[in-house]
């Protein structure tokens, strides 16, 4: 078990180089028995989104701008894992997550919608159904006798 198995895909051919990242182990905490209290299975996965060269500027200043609340002094993105047991899925897991992250935060912005207006039959069907039910309430009540 070296380094990690594939290195973290954010989309296209772009990927982070293992040198740009930085990996903390911790206990963690949560089930596990005698097992937990003596290693290290938390993952902390920590990248410098502002300084690598990793991303083309394009992408970079895309993810800066939508990560910029979840960043960590202004730079980095940070991801924790302690779900399993093992140090090592942790890390797999961590890796899978800031690939994710960083797939949603370089996605292109949606296409702008273009307004269009209701066909003429859309809207008189739509009225139509009005007055139907307009006519259903008002037949209703006044039973006063």
């Amino acid at each position: 078990m070296g380094g990690m198995p594939e290195p973290i895909r954010v989309r296209g051919s772009v990927v982070v180089p293992d040198a740009e990242l930085q990996w903390r182990f911790s206990r963690s905490s949560g089930p596990g028995g005698q097992h937990v209290n003596t290693s290290d299975s938390q993952v902390e996965l920590r990248w410098d989104l502002a300084a690598s060269a990793a991303l083309p500027p394009v992408l970079k200043e895309r993810a800066l701008e939508r990560l910029a609340g979840r960043l960590v002094e202004g730079r980095y993105v940070v991801v924790r894992a302690s779900e399993h047991r093992s140090q090592w899925r942790n890390r797999e897991a961590a890796a899978a997550r800031l690939g994710a992250l960083l797939a949603e935060a370089t996605a292109p912005p949606p296409k702008a919608r273009r307004a269009t207006r209701p066909s003429r039959g859309m809207v008189e069907r739509r009225l139509e159904n009005k007055r139907r039910r307009s006519e259903v309430k008002r037949g209703r009540g006044g039973w006063s006798e």
